[in-house]
């Protein structure tokens, strides 16, 4: 029995691949076209009877043949164009990406499955963002499974689209699948253009750091390892046509957060030119912004038996030094010029 990954070299896939690598005996096959925020770094030692293969999920007959040679019992979909910035500025790749190719993967698992004899083993995570949420408005605690969707940019568009079309594929084909939205991730290997380590990157150049708008804009972060902590108990405990919602409790304001990484790189990394708030320069904010978000996941935490153990300190103390301690990753392919001016 095999785990499919596809977007196994990027953040959140190489992460449940090096969780599944050392937990579990179950082959892995790590599927991945290697785009420009992939790395093969990232990825565990894959040894036989693991398998990394370079593929693109928008091509239909690589995922047949993918399916029918390696025949998985469950198929985790995390491949996607991620980044609201660049959605801004280039919506046709992640309309590209994130729709079709989601349809695509769905299609072939459909054909997969129903060749199988639609084995009731057989599981599709589709893995999704709570910004297809929207900004909450100011009597909205926090997202539930049934909250309305509002998305608000390109980028969460494409991923709302995604999240109804794999629902429709269990609706209609019977098909499987359960959909999860997740809060901010952050932590190792993360390509430098999100927040956290691009705020590192920059610190640690004596680069401004920017803020976009008045930085009170809210998030609820989540270190990358308990995601995946919960992905793989959707994995083993979830149930077909279910949403489940990981966040971990931990909400902050974008300023908060750049204050955060300052003050821990002070800690870490004190520069003799005094703290790295001192960088901190406010810009115009972004298109679109949404406001806020938050996550209710305690329904996901009953259902999976799954809780987050890393608080906010914590995961940027880890975060900070992983980034200190390699320090060729924060600049690969990435020069850190601001996108999604519109």
């Amino acid at each position: 029995m095999t785990l499919l990954l596809t977007g196994a070299a990027g953040f959140i896939g190489s992460a449940l691949a090096r969780a599944c690598a050392a937990g579990n005996a179950e082959p892995i096959l790590a599927l991945d076209r290697m785009g420009y925020a992939s790395s093969l770094a990232a990825l565990p030692p894959l040894p036989a009877p693991h398998a990394f293969i370079q593929a693109d999920i928008r091509d239909a007959a690589t995922l047949d043949s993918v399916l029918a040679q390696h025949r998985p019992r469950a198929i985790v979909h995390l491949a996607a164009e991620t980044h609201v910035d660049r959605s801004i500025d280039s919506p046709a790749d992640f309309i590209d990406h994130n729709i079709v190719g989601s349809f695509q993967l769905l299609e072939a698992a459909r054909r997969y499955w129903q060749a199988q004899g639609r084995p009731q083993h057989f599981r599709f995570i589709h893995v999704s963002t709570d910004e297809v949420f929207g900004s909450l408005h100011a009597d909205e605690p926090a997202f539930a499974p049934d909250s309305p969707y509002r998305p608000n940019s390109p980028y969460s568009a494409s991923k709302a689209a995604s999240d109804h079309l794999a629902r429709a594929w269990h609706a209609t084909y019977g098909l499987p699948v359960m959909v999860t939205n997740c809060s901010n991730n952050y932590g190792p290997w993360q390509f430098p253009e999100k927040l956290m380590p691009l705020i590192i990157q920059k610190a640690l150049a004596g680069q401004p750091l920017p803020i976009y708008g008045d930085g009170r804009q809210r998030r609820d972060w989540i270190y990358v390892d308990d995601h995946v902590a919960g992905l793989m108990a959707a994995l083993e405990r979830g149930r077909p046509g279910a949403t489940y919602l990981f966040g971990a409790g931990q909400d902050q304001a974008n300023l908060d957060v750049v204050h955060a990484l300052c003050d821990e790189l002070d800690r870490q990394r004190p520069s003799p030119l005094g703290s790295y708030r001192r960088l901190i320069t406010f810009v115009a904010d972004r298109p679109g912004h949404d406001r806020r978000y938050a996550i209710d996941s305690q329904a996901t935490r009953v259902a999976l038996d799954w809780q987050p153990q890393v608080d906010f300190a914590q995961g940027v103390a880890r975060t900070v030094r992983w980034c200190l301690d390699n320090p060729d990753w924060a600049r690969r392919d990435h020069d850190g010029q601001r996108l999604g001016l519109g």
